[in-house]
């Protein structure tokens, strides 16, 4: 097996903290209005589209208020201006200080929306930390398509036998182990430092 040189970071749920449906629940929703809302939103194929960058917030919300025009009312209101949408975690920066000390290089490659960008920049104050990486929306690409895989190897000139990819959505997983990227599920942080930790010994 190939050295590990390179640690490849998703974000939401990773670096961050990604609310969901808790979301809405912060807001003030219901448990039954929030379900609705979140599955009306953020769990409609629509969020992946934003996601890729297609559409603008405006453009997104109208096609959700369309879609679901029972609660057209109160999708706008509900979505805010994404503040809360992603939330700090203090466990990043030490983590990714601690791979670069090691001599590692070290990536994100994330799905995410323009409105999470702009919106929770306090919790991104790791991303002067990185070595760089992807975000969806900046290059209309989305996981898990090859194309997203493809331009973070090409831009980075990677060694994907040299590279693990961390990441909290399994359906994220085969296609970089399909491009030769050793992966690691996230299911918890000290599961996956102990997972990555066992990797790089190897």
């Amino acid at each position: 097996m190939s050295k590990i040189t390179t640690v490849i970071f998703d974000i939401g749920g990773v670096l961050t903290d990604y609310t969901a449906e808790r979301y809405f629940l912060n807001r003030g929703y219901s448990p039954e209005k929030a379900h609705a809302l979140w599955k009306a939103t953020m769990a409609s194929p629509f969020w992946n589209e934003y996601d890729r960058g297609i559409f603008s917030t405006e453009q997104v919300t109208e096609l959700f208020c369309r879609a679901t025009p029972e609660l057209a009312a109160e999708i706008p209101e509900s979505l805010g201006d994404g503040k809360g949408l992603v939330l700090r975690k203090d466990t990043a920066i030490p983590w990714i200080r601690s791979l670069k000390e090691r001599g590692l290089r070290v990536l994100y490659l994330s799905n995410f929306s323009e409105m999470a960008m702009k919106s929770c920049q306090d919790a991104m104050d790791f991303l002067p930390e990185t070595d760089g990486g992807i975000l969806s929306y900046k290059d209309q690409v989305i996981k898990p398509d090859p194309a997203i895989y493809k331009l973070l190897i090409s831009r980075y000139d990677l060694d994907p036998r040299a590279c693990v990819f961390i990441d909290d959505t399994l359906a994220n997983l085969p296609m970089a182990e399909h491009f030769g990227i050793h992966t690691i599920l996230y299911r918890d942080q000290q599961q996956a430092e102990r997972d990555l930790d066992q990797l790089l010994e190897s």
